[in-house]
């Protein structure tokens, strides 16, 4: 209560008249204002709250006993089992795209901690569906695969996992258009925008009257050079005359 003082601006400026007037030392006022707000502090520093702000407790896990809450992690909203201050670190699970701090409920919060899940094996390697700091997705061979809107991560099935890492494998092919064994470090790909030339690190536009298919190694290297030309000659820009 004494923190809050709508007087205090008008007995600060009554202060400061007397130390302009030479009546009050500025030292002993300043003391004064010290004693008493510094001890505040230390005490309201010293309270140990039961949760941080932000923070949303939820319930306890029916298995350990230890509290559940929800707070904003690193990478966005998470839900967390237990404290720092327990023996056993705390377990977290990142929350789905469409779930809400506010509205989350410990049957929702505890369905979050059965992910990763294990779908089953698909070419001798293990198949499992997760939740990542960029939203649901099916791990394969060490092979990441989103899993688009309308497949939920508790209710994708090993088939429809196949068909995902299937699709995946498909765009990558078409993503590839050329290589040339003669210089490995320059190939044809379809991009966002696209067919383009990566070479050394830096990409190039192929022009929409070529056809990215017929492009000999030659071919590529011509556009390449032509392109550093024009990149280290711009064209001067155009000066237009202010109309009298």
């Amino acid at each position: 209560p004494d923190i809050l003082d709508f007087n205090f601006t008008a007995s600060v400026e009554k202060e400061f008249d007397e130390i302009a007037e030479g009546e009050v030392k500025w030292t002993s006022i300043m003391k004064n204002f010290y004693d008493k707000f510094h001890p505040s502090v230390e005490s309201t520093l010293a309270i140990k709250t039961e949760h941080k702000v932000g923070e949303r407790i939820l319930g306890e896990d029916p298995e350990t006993g230890k509290h559940i809450s929800v707070k904003i992690g690193r990478f966005g909203p998470v839900v967390q089992i237990g404290t720092v201050e327990d023996e056993e670190k705390p377990r977290f699970a990142q929350m789905k795209k469409g779930q809400s701090m506010e509205t989350i409920t410990l049957e929702e919060a505890l369905e979050l901690f059965k992910l990763p899940r294990t779908l089953g094996e698909y070419e001798g390697k293990t198949v499992s569906v997760g939740v990542g700091r960029f939203g649901p997705y099916i791990l394969h061979n060490k092979v990441y695969v989103s899993l688009p809107k309308g497949l939920d991560p508790m209710e994708v099935t090993l088939e429809e996992a196949e068909q995902l890492i299937l699709d995946k494998r498909q765009k990558e092919v078409e993503r590839h258009i050329k290589k040339f064994e003669e210089e490995p470090e320059l190939e044809i790909l379809n991009g966002r925008y696209g067919p383009y030339i990566t070479y050394k690190g830096s990409n190039y536009k192929i022009p929409k009257d070529i056809v990215p298919q017929d492009l000999t190694l030659k071919s590529c290297l011509d556009l390449i050079k032509l392109q550093d030309e024009k990149g280290a000659n711009p064209a001067p820009k155009k000066k237009f005359s202010k109309k009298k």
